[in-house]
């Protein structure tokens, strides 16, 4: 059975009470559910980009054990459960979850997609068109398009410069026009490349540990082992001919932007060390002093990220990327100054140990008192990293930068020169002067080089601006106590009322965690008036979130989290972290609230932020757009965002100046207390906001009157009725149309409910199968409830480039009349009738919503 082996001690979180195991079957197949497979997109032949990904897919489809097509999801969704899959470049990854009665069968069901699955010529040909709809469903995305681009711009002949994600080109056309059979291709990269010894499994189970090894030992013995190596591609992707370059790029959107790249020695050849969250941690910095800081007081920069991407086990890079504003568009050389200027800031500063000191205790403390995730995102991060790491790392990964190595730091450090540097600069403003056209989304851009000495000239022209390292954290927790609440409270409780607010309690009684969780509606009815008033409350939420950063960002950095955003009704106020420290914090945040006062040079930054949001709105996936649209039909107080836009530009900090106040002036405070905090403390917590709003001589705010308590309402559309609300696509570009197709059922009751989820649950794999793998309408094919404010419905959304949504809406009324006739065939047995009266009472209901969005009708 399984082959002997040493034990093994794997590193777990303090809390952490779950039992683990490591075993490796006698076909080499390591367990510790999600499997792993080493085989990634650099793996795909040349002249069938894509394959990889397109064998993901197929996998799915059917087995010898199991030749029923789509059999694996049915069984997985009506048994509670979701799959799903992922293609990186060295590894793809399939997991799924599923009630606990019904795991046997379904670990079963799933080990057959690496024992014998069945690829039928029928479903391969469909599946193309699925992993081609897939691909133009992302045609159009920035992000997409500029990651392709810069794998453009590297040595052709390595596998990073390849197109990893396929499509009817690639998968058809092309293999068609050499005479190459796809299938038989993808049945001999299956057979060559999918190999037990590659291959990780974790299955997260209640049974014992020796109950779970048993099952595996059955289910996945028979997976083949052709003992291949890891494939390696130990090359480097860019030459001197991809280094030292300047490409200007057209992005889809509104905006600019920066990406600066350097190739660098991976760090997870040093991932006890960590010199990567090391250097991130500093050029990440907001606080005060840092290249951030300094950009946005320039009114240069909006956003601005660093840290290692698109790593490999042989090679990485480095990125450092940065939103602009319209103004830091005309600095584009000083930024990129101010940058390398910061960079010889740390190289001259040497490495800190006090900062890998206070980082490591940061992350040794955030990784023992982790939030717990769901068990499937657990498996598939524990088997990703099981192709990483040695095992007694598994659960840890790089997360523990444990080991201070001032050298291996430095050394990365050392990469980021002028010498190995690769400029990205996106602008609208570069449309038609550009001369090159990147193959696969039609990216235009133009390359040239530029020198060090040319860096070092817009180094010297850079502004002389204040940079220096952050100070110590004074929000790093030190007080990890567990507070022991006098009463076992297993649901939240009213704990206290006033005409200025309610505080809803609830102490933590199962995680033992030193976390605490706070959240806080202010309801203002004067925020849901008009398009301006909903634009300056955002506007409002935003900018206080702006003067926040420089203070609060070391919160953050510390594990103390907040946000301040926008309500239909106001705006929320949300703490989440550690306690020890998160009073300081939202006391902080109370006095900017009541002192709010509005920067002119802040204004006019978030306000051009907000107009290009509402620019790119069209840009955006045409269901999201879809969706919008049902919102403004269905919701009350909601406002178009053309008009939302309109008012924008017409408002000034005079405005916003104006309007906080009169916001403020009427309020009622809805909040919410849990975690590790006591009752006591919670109560003072809001006694404090409270006097802070609504005491004094003369108060920030009134309690609201009785006819000022807002409700949320929808609409109720018509018994008997069908409405249609049809919009053309705002985007010519966009091949895709999308339907939205809503049927309105009842207000919020808790039997109603369970019996619609039933119902959604039942109909979710059927309505998959028949109108996305069937039909082929289109990838983006869901099938599932609606809440609105209590009103719950069911709800279709699909998106296609094939199809007209009107055509979609008639093969969906053609589905629900198939359902009927299903149900209709069944036989009387008792289970079978109760579903039967559940789908019946749903799919019977007239009052039903359409909304057609796309290019054609």
């Amino acid at each position: 059975m399984a082959v002997s082996i040493e034990d093994v001690e794997i590193l777990k979180l303090k809390t952490d009470k779950r039992e683990y195991r490591r075993i490796v079957l006698k076909n080499s197949l390591q367990c510790a559910a999600s499997m792993n497979v080493g085989v990634g997109s650099f793996c795909d032949p040349v002249g069938l980009e894509g394959l990889a990904h397109f064998l993901e897919h197929m996998l799915f489809y059917a087995s010898e054990k199991y030749p029923s097509e789509d059999s694996y999801l049915k069984y997985i969704t009506e048994h509670g459960g979701s799959t799903n899959a992922f293609t990186a470049s060295e590894m793809t990854n399939y997991f799924f979850d599923v009630n606990t009665d019904c795991f046997e069968e379904a670990l079963d069901r799933f080990a057959q997609f690496f024992i014998k699955p069945l690829m039928s010529a029928d479903a391969t040909m469909r599946e193309i068109k699925a992993v081609d709809s897939e691909n133009k469903m992302y045609l159009l995305s920035d992000e997409r398009r500029m990651s392709q681009l810069q794998k453009h711009l590297s040595l052709e002949s390595h596998p990073y410069h390849q197109f990893g994600g396929g499509n009817c080109d690639t998968l058809d056309v092309r293999p068609k026009a050499k005479g190459v059979d796809t299938r038989q291709e993808l049945l001999k990269f299956y057979e060559d490349k999918y190999s037990a010894n590659l291959m990780h499994l974790v299955v997260y189970s209640k049974e014992s540990l020796d109950k779970i090894q048993s099952l595996v030992e059955d289910k996945f013995q028979e997976i083949r082992n052709s003992d291949r190596s890891r494939f390696q591609f130990l090359s480097q992707p860019c030459t001197s001919e991809h280094l030292q370059i300047l490409v200007r790029a057209v992005p889809i959107k509104q905006g600019h932007k920066l990406r600066i790249v350097w190739p660098i020695t991976p760090s997870i050849l040093h991932y006890k060390e960590e010199p990567c969250r090391y250097l991130d941690h500093l050029i990440n910095h907001e606080g005060e002093g840092s290249l951030s800081y300094v950009l946005k007081k320039l009114g240069w920069a909006t956003e601005l990220y660093a840290g290692e991407d698109d790593s490999a086990s042989d090679f990485s890079f480095f990125y450092v990327v940065i939103d602009l504003t319209d103004a830091g568009q005309d600095h584009m050389q000083e930024i990129i100054g101010l940058l390398f200027k910061y960079i010889e800031l740390l190289q001259q500063s040497g490495v800190c140990k006090w900062i890998f000191d206070e980082l490591s205790a940061i992350c040794e403390t955030g990784f023992h008192y982790e939030d717990k995730i769901s068990p499937v995102d657990y498996v598939v991060r524990i088997s990703s990293n099981m192709q990483i790491y040695p095992p007694k790392d598994w659960l840890v990964g790089s997360s523990l930068p444990l080991d201070f190595n001032p050298d291996t730091i430095q050394k990365i450090l050392n990469e980021l020169s002028p010498e190995s540097v690769r400029i990205f600069w996106e602008s609208n403003q570069f449309e038609g002067l550009t001369d090159k056209v990147e193959p696969w989304y039609g990216t235009a851009y133009s390359v040239e080089k530029v020198s060090p000495s040319r860096i070092q000239a817009w180094m010297s022209s850079a502004p002389n601006e204040n940079l220096h390292l952050p100070v110590p954290n004074v929000f790093i927790p030190t007080d990890l106590s567990i507070k022991n609440p006098q009463e076992k409270i297993k649901l939240p409780v009213l704990l206290r009322k006033s005409c200025y607010s309610k505080l809803w309690y609830k102490p933590d009684t199962v995680f033992s965690t030193p976390k605490a969780y706070v959240k806080i509606d202010f309801d203002c009815p004067y925020v849901s008036n008009s398009p301006e008033t909903e634009v300056l409350a955002n506007l409002f939420a935003t900018l206080l979130m702006d003067d926040l950063n420089e203070y609060a960002y070391y919160a953050q950095v510390a594990g103390l989290h907040y946000d301040i955003s926008h309500t239909g009704s106001g705006f929320q106020v949300t703490l989440v972290g550690y306690n020890h420290k998160l009073r300081i914090l939202l006391e902080t945040i109370v006095n900017k609230i009541a002192k709010f006062e509005v920067k002119p040079d802040r204004f006019s930054v978030i306000k051009e932020m907000a107009i290009k949001a509402y620019q790119n709105f069209k840009f955006q996936q045409p269901y999201e757009q879809a969706n919008d649209y049902y919102s403004l039909i269905i919701e009350d107080q909601t406002w178009p965002w053309m008009e939302q836009l309109e008012v924008l530009h017409c408002l000034n900090e005079e405005d916003l100046a104006k309007f906080a106040p009169i916001m403020l002036s009427r309020a009622f405070l809805q909040c919410y207390i849990a975690g590790n905090i006591e009752h006591e403390e919670s109560v003072s917590l809001i006694q404090h906001i409270e006097d802070v709003f609504f005491k004094g001589s003369n108060p920030i705010c009134q309690p609201l009157f009785p006819s000022q308590i807002l409700r949320n309402r929808v609409v109720k559309l018509g018994r008997g009725m069908n409405y249609c609300y049809s919009k053309e696509g705002l985007n010519p570009s966009d091949e895709n149309s999308a339907l939205i197709h809503y049927i309105q059922v009842h207000r919020d009751d808790f039997i109603l409910n369970v019996k619609l989820q039933l119902v959604a649950l039942i109909g979710e794999q059927a309505a998959f199968h028949q109108l996305r793998s069937v039909e082929q309408l289109g990838y983006i094919t869901y099938l599932g409830q609606r809440n609105d404010f209590g009103i719950h419905g069911l709800l279709f959304i699909i998106q296609s480039t094939v199809k007209d949504p009107g055509h979609i809406d008639s093969r969906v009324e053609a589905f629900l009349r198939m359902v009927e006739g299903k149900l209709s065939e069944m036989k009387n047995d008792d289970f079978k009738v109760r579903w039967r009266v559940l789908l019946l009472e749903v799919i019977s209901f007239p009052f039903i919503l359409f909304v057609f969005y796309g290019l054609y009708f």
